[in-house]
């Protein structure tokens, strides 16, 4: 029986690729995935055949991989980061009710909330909630309302998809929204292109961030009441110490 394998690529490094998405990809005939994503391994893996849609293409690039594992062969499923974190793992479970013959696996990767932590510090040490400001999928109404729970709720708040060309104004909405209940000199991090060429970091407060230019490439991070800067990093103690 054939096999999707949906399979998450991490943050883009050869190194920072689990074992397991290695020997997927080694195994499978056939890779599928956003262009993007299928330039970061054909490299690596030139012998594959590849096939990939444009974006918002994502259900017919799920079909085309169902397609193809009903001719007999084992397919994986690129995605960036974790398949099952904002990724294509839910979309293949959905439509793979139509393709019951075919059986799905999803295989994990380092997501950006955990790759850009690394690089800062330790900001996710406590309880977080990583909230995407892209209104494509999601109403901006309630993205509002995530963003409030969440920064009234006092969790780290690690935001994914912060800015745009057309959201150029959305992380200083959300800065806003955050503000009301979170003091300004709130510690706050960017991380840039994790575990690419170009990786970078800034640790700033949360009221500079209001005013900071992000992009997609970056992710963002706002600390608690409690996170603070150490030596350079951004750090939200456990609570171990005080034990």
């Amino acid at each position: 029986m054939s096999k999707i394998y949906v399979t998450g690529l991490g943050p883009g490094a050869k190194d920072q690729m689990t074992i397991r998405a290695k020997n997927v990809l080694v195994h499978c005939p056939v890779i599928i995935g956003y262009t993007v994503y299928i330039d970061l391994i054909r490299e690596q893996f030139p012998d594959k055949q590849y096939l990939s849609t444009p974006m918002r293409k994502e259900a017919d690039r799920c079909r085309m991989a169902f397609e193809e594992a009903e001719k007999g062969q084992d397919v994986a499923m690129v995605c960036s980061g974790d398949a099952g974190v904002y990724g294509m793992a839910g979309l293949i479970c959905e439509i793979g009710k139509e393709y019951p013959d075919v059986e799905v696996e999803i295989v994990p990767g380092i997501t950006a909330a955990s790759g850009g932590a690394a690089i800062l510090g330790a900001p996710l040490m406590h309880d977080f909630a990583v909230i995407s400001l892209s209104d494509l999928l999601t109403p901006w109404e309630t993205i509002e309302k995530r963003l409030r729970a969440a920064a009234e709720a006092d969790f780290v708040i690690c935001l994914y998809n912060p800015s745009s060309r057309k959201r150029s104004d959305y992380l200083q909405k959300a800065c806003g929204m955050i503000l009301e209940s979170r003091d300004p000199k709130t510690v706050c991090g960017i991380t840039r292109n994790i575990g690419r060429d170009g990786e970078s970091c800034q640790i700033l407060t949360l009221d500079q961030l209001k005013d900071t230019k992000v992009d997609m490439f970056s992710t963002v991070f706002i600390g608690n009441s409690k996170t603070m800067e150490l030596n350079g990093r951004m750090v939200t103690p456990r609570g171990y110490k005080d034990v």
